[in-house]
C-alpha cells in the first residue's frame, strides 16, 4: 500500500468520524430547536399551519408545491407511469410520503436515523404507505443504489451540506436514468458569492451562542454552505448538466427580505427557488 493510499484512507476515516459526530450533535441541536414533529403535525408536513416553525414551513411548502406540480407530476405524465424518487437528505421522510400519496415509490436517504427528525421518525409514513417508501442510512456522496435506477433525484434542503459539490452531483447523476431529473430544493442560493461568504462568516461568528458546546463538531466539516449559479455550473461541466431555475413565489414577508436588507445596509439574503437539470 502506497503512502498516498494510506493518507487517503486516513483522511476518509477522519472525515467519516467527523461526519458521525456531526450527525449525533446535529440531532441534539434539532431536538433543542423543537423540530421533532409527531402525530397529525408530522403527517401534515410541509403544510404546517401552527406552531413556532410554521413560518419556516410556509416557505418550504411553496418550494414543494412547485416541485410537485412542475417536476413530479410533469414527469409522471411524460413517462405514463409511476416514478421512483430518491430524496437526498430526506430527514424524517415527509417528501417521500408526499410522493407516495401521488402513487409513486420513494427512497429516503439520510445520514441520520434518529427519532427527532431523522429516518427514525419515518415510521408513521411507512405505516401509511406500505411498500412505497424505503429508508437508507447513507450519505449522498456514496449512494448505495444501482446506476440509472431512479427517475428523480432531489437534494431536499441538503446540497449545501455537501463537502464536494461535483462529487455529490456525479453520484446523483449516476443513479438517475437518462432523461430523468436532478433537482435542488431549498438550498441557499446567492447572486453574489461575497454575500454567501458573509453569511458563512456570520454563522461562524455566532456559532457559540447558537450551538453552544456543539459548535465545534457542527462546524468541523468543510460544507459548501451555499450555492451560486457559477458554483453550480462549474461543478456540472463534466456531467453536461444544464440547470434551469424555476422561481418560486414565496410568502410576502419572505419576498420583502432583500428590500429590508437594503434599507438596513445588510448583505443580500439568499433565495431558495427550484433548480432542475435533465440527465443527458
Amino acid at each position: 500500500m502506497t503512502d498516498a493510499t494510506i493518507s487517503r484512507l486516513a483522511n476518509d476515516a477522519s472525515e467519516q468520524a467527523a461526519l458521525a459526530r456531526f450527525a449525533a450533535d446535529y440531532s441534539k441541536h434539532r431536538a433543542a430547536e423543537g423540530r421533532g414533529h409527531d402525530g397529525d403535525e408530522l403527517l401534515a408536513l410541509p403544510f404546517l399551519e401552527r406552531g413556532p416553525l410554521a413560518r419556516q414551513w410556509a416557505v418550504r411548502a411553496r418550494s414543494f408545491e412547485v416541485f410537485r406540480e412542475h417536476v413530479m407530476r410533469v414527469e409522471a405524465r411524460r413517462l405514463g407511469r409511476q416514478l421512483r424518487v430518491l430524496d437526498l437528505g430526506a430527514g424524517n421522510g415527509w417528501l417521500c410520503y408526499r410522493a407516495a400519496l401521488e402513487g409513486h415509490s420513494a427512497v429516503a436517504l439520510d445520514i441520520r436515523d434518529d427519532a427527532i427528525d431523522g429516518l427514525g421518525a419515518a415510521q408513521p409514513f411507512l405505516d401509511r404507505a406500505p411498500g412505497r417508501i424505503e429508508c437508507v442510512v447513507a450519505g449522498f456522496d456514496a449512494i448505495p443504489l444501482d446506476p440509472a435506477s431512479v427517475d428523480i433525484a432531489i437534494f431536499n434542503a441538503s446540497l449545501h451540506y455537501s463537502t464536494d459539490l461535483a462529487r455529490s452531483l456525479t453520484e446523483a447523476g449516476r443513479v438517475v436514468r437518462p432523461g430523468g431529473r436532478i433537482v435542488i430544493l431549498d438550498s441557499p442560493f446567492y447572486a453574489r458569492a461575497r454575500d454567501g461568504e458573509a453569511m458563512v462568516a456570520e454563522k461562524r461568528k455566532g456559532a457559540s451562542a447558537r450551538f453552544g458546546e456543539r459548535a465545534e463538531s457542527l462546524l468541523a466539516l468543510p460544507f459548501i454552505e451555499f450555492l451560486t449559479r457559477d458554483r453550480l455550473r462549474d461543478a456540472s461541466v463534466a456531467l453536461d448538466l444544464d440547470w434551469k431555475r424555476r422561481r418560486v413565489r414565496y410568502p410576502l414577508w419572505y419576498e420583502l427580505r432583500p428590500l429590508q436588507a437594503a434599507l438596513r445596509r445588510q448583505r443580500t439574503p439568499s433565495r431558495f427557488d427550484l433548480w432542475v437539470s435533465v440527465k443527458p
